[in-house]
């Protein structure tokens, strides 16, 4: 009898207080370890002690200062990689008409439809770069143009998607209109 109840003894329920217990034996484990530091210390002489107290601060310092270095260059590559990133949105977005048009009139050739006439392309391409009437004739092989637009950039942008159409300048006459600073544009182009 005796060795059942010595088993039974051995034979402990946990309570809801063992979770208590885990906190507790980590609290002492923590205070046992800063009292070894302690005396530790204390058994170091003064000069000893100031000079783990400079090197303390210095590696503290050191480990901040390029902690703080490097997230600061991780945020300056952030930052450049963002404004790359909406430099090539906004010139995307401005080559958008660019692109549009030219794979239009790629498709219109390649798919063999009937060819519209030159002056009617020209008149087109103009009306898509945002140049609206344009007087655009016929002559020959060539095709006269004249316009006025207030934009210089529009009508830039205008000539060179001509250009890149294969159209080829003959005679090009460009003048600034004085009194209301329009451009006035007479060409001759042939293909």
């Amino acid at each position: 009898m005796k060795r059942l109840k010595r088993r039974a003894k051995r034979t402990v329920v946990p309570s809801d207080n063992s979770v208590g217990m885990g906190s507790n034996v980590l609290s002492e484990r923590m205070d046992s370890y800063q009292n070894i530091l302690s005396s530790r210390w204390q058994a170091l002489s003064p000069r000893d002690q100031l000079a783990l107290a400079i090197l303390s601060a210095f590696l503290l310092l050191f480990v901040g200062g390029y902690g703080g270095y490097s997230l600061h260059q991780a945020a300056n590559s952030s930052k450049n990689d963002y404004q790359e990133q909406v430099a090539d949105y906004f010139w995307l977005r401005a080559q958008a008409g660019n692109i549009d048009s030219n794979a239009m009139n790629a498709a219109s050739t390649v798919d063999g439809a009937a060819a519209m006439p030159p002056a009617n392309t020209i008149s087109t391409l103009l009306n898509n770069s945002g140049i609206a009437n344009a007087q655009v004739v016929a002559a020959g092989d060539a095709v006269q143009l004249s316009f006025n637009h207030a934009s210089q950039a529009v009508v830039s942008a205008a000539l060179g998607k001509l250009e890149q159409q294969g159209w080829k300048f003959t005679q090009l006459s460009m003048q600034q209109d004085l009194t209301n600073k329009s451009i006035q544009v007479q060409a001759t182009v042939t293909s």
